[in-house]
């Protein structure tokens, strides 16, 4: 039987995935990211012509992915992007802390299976070195005497993680940076010593939870906002 090249390739279509669905913003929608513009002019991101277009697109938008190229250039609106690229299946964040890789059309989860990762481990006596703590990592470990390292736990944040930070340190501390939406959770023992969570740096759990643990004795750590999300000191470690 002869079969007709064209109805091959409608079969073939057919396998296709079918398109996205399409979300109507709401009036809430539009306000926020009309906040996020407000916020990135306070802080000298957008010349008044692009912010009076912004603007104008943001209030006339009518779907959430219209929504969306409106603040994916702005640090200030990176939670309210994340939000709304789980909404619709659209874009994907790829810049620092996200780690996120597209499961479904509307499924965002971590790129590496959470303790997948072996563990990290860190000693510093009267010195501190750069930790990028990997994708998948479940438990990183430190032990400071009159030192302390730099550790970054963005790449191995996302929805639904769970890192566990277990630091003990005399006369010492670490620096510990986070993407936005990440909770932090003190569950530490101190003698004469504390923790420091910056108020940028306590977020709502949306991008996973930092668990710190262990004992300091005259130390502590300081938990920043990593930089390129601060929009006061863009670019710097807070």
């Amino acid at each position: 039987m002869r079969v007709n090249p064209a109805t091959l390739g409608a079969m073939a279509d057919d396998d296709s995935p079918p398109p996205q669905r399409r979300i109507r913003a709401s009036d809430k929608d539009r306000d926020e990211v009309l906040s996020v513009i407000t916020e990135a002019v306070t802080n000298g991101r957008l010349d008044p012509e692009e912010t009076a277009q912004r603007q104008d697109d943001a209030i006339s938008a009518k779907f959430l992915d219209d929504l969306i190229p409106l603040i994916d250039d702005l640090p200030e609106g990176h939670q309210l992007h994340q939000r709304l690229a789980r909404q619709t299946g659209h874009g994907q964040d790829t810049g620092p802390g996200s780690a996120l890789q597209r499961r479904g059309a509307t499924e965002l989860s971590p790129s590496v299976e959470p303790g997948s990762a072996p563990p990290t481990n860190s000693v510093a006596i009267m010195s501190g070195r750069e930790i990028d703590v990997a994708p998948g990592t479940a438990q990183v470990t430190t032990y400071a005497l009159m030192g302390g390292d730099n550790i970054d736990l963005c790449a191995v944040m996302g929805p639904g993680v769970t890192v566990e930070l277990v630091s003990y340190a005399m006369w010492a501390g670490n620096d510990i940076y986070v993407p936005p939406g990440v909770r932090v959770r003190d569950e530490t023992i101190n003698i004469m010593a504390g923790n420091e969570v910056r108020q940028s740096a306590r977020g709502d759990g949306s991008n996973g939870t930092v668990v710190l643990k262990g004992f300091s004795l005259m130390a502590g750590h300081d938990v920043h906002l990593a930089k390129g999300y601060r929009a006061k000191d863009q670019g710097q470690l807070e």
